[in-house]
């Protein structure tokens, strides 16, 4: 039970760090112009919810990475067991400084007036989430190395963080935005083929930064082409691999084919097909995106298959 809970709580945690890292981010490159309030009014909304979904799930996954340290939920309850947990891990200390972040962002954003975004307030929401994002390398298993190695590993880490939480949070507002004009006849006003043709230009970065440093770090965990094959570890590491290549490929078919089309045909009689069929193949990225994230705490309560 403890095991399983640990998962859930990992899975619920990334998921809202994801979100709130992609969603903070998105406006930096997404318009030429200011974001349309209403627009505003929904992404901060949003954000106010992964912000506390972030502080709630952090405080779930200590409750459970406390019990899997001492091996019962009993000791949760022990005030010494917690002390010892805090001061003397490392995933205690870097639990801490999160947390602390976390609350400042959840504090930030509920005393923001809706519709009350500027440049600055973007900019600064954006680099306190994707501190939040790339923190996360302090409480995985780059903490096993040590020396150089270890500062190479979590800075890899970190960078993996901070591209797939520019990907698949990203997918959120861009799915908001092409559910609207797929629809509504009142939608926002914002030029919807250069959204995408954004969007896809910060996908190709984030892309390259997953596939650089995920090859890197599989070396770090794995070590052989055996160790990948014959390890529960590598199987699962496989399995998110044909998961990530699946959402590769339909970016691919959005970028090349949908959004052209889509271009070509928005003088056209009904120029919502197109946006109706990307927002589906959005939401198929989505989608795989999650069982992607469900991947990741789970791998992250396995033995490393490097060694074994």
């Amino acid at each position: 039970m403890v095991d399983r809970g640990l998962v859930v709580a990992r899975l619920l945690h990334y998921a809202a760090v994801t979100l709130l890292a992609g969603v903070a981010v998105f406006p930096l490159y997404a318009y030429a112009v200011a974001e349309p309030k209403e627009l505003s009014h929904r992404r901060h909304a949003v954000l106010l919810a992964a912000a506390i979904g972030t502080v709630l799930s952090g405080l779930l996954w200590f409750v459970f990475a406390v019990a899997n340290m001492s091996g019962t939920l009993a000791d949760v309850a022990d005030k010494e067991v917690l002390w010892t947990v805090l001061s003397e891990t490392t995933f205690g200390g870097v639990w801490m400084a999160r947390m602390l972040l976390a609350v400042v962002i959840a504090s930030v954003m509920a005393n923001r007036p809706l519709g009350a975004g500027t440049a600055g307030r973007d900019v600064a929401a954006a680099c306190l989430a994707a501190a939040l994002m790339a923190s996360l390398a302090g409480t995985g298993h780059a903490q096993i190395e040590e020396g150089w190695l270890s500062v190479a590993h979590v800075a890899l880490d970190a960078m993996h963080l901070l591209a797939a939480g520019g990907w698949l949070g990203g997918l959120f507002p861009l799915g908001f935005i092409l559910l609207d004009y797929s629809t509504r006849a009142d939608a926002p006003i914002v030029d919807v083929d250069r959204i995408l043709l954004r969007f896809s230009s910060m996908g190709y970065v984030a892309v390259v930064t997953l596939i650089v440093s995920g090859l890197v770090n599989s070396w770090f965990m794995v070590g052989s082409v055996s160790s990948l094959l014959n390890t529960s570890y590598g199987q699962i590491l496989l399995a998110k691999l044909a998961l990530f290549a699946a959402m590769l490929a339909l970016a691919v078919a959005n970028r090349f084919w949908l959004v052209p089309r889509m271009i070509e045909a928005r003088n056209s009689a009904q120029p919502s097909f197109w946006l109706g069929r990307l927002r589906y193949h959005v939401l198929g990225e989505q989608f795989l995106g999650l069982m992607i994230l469900l991947a990741v705490p789970v791998l992250g309560t396995m033995r490393p298959a490097v060694g074994q």
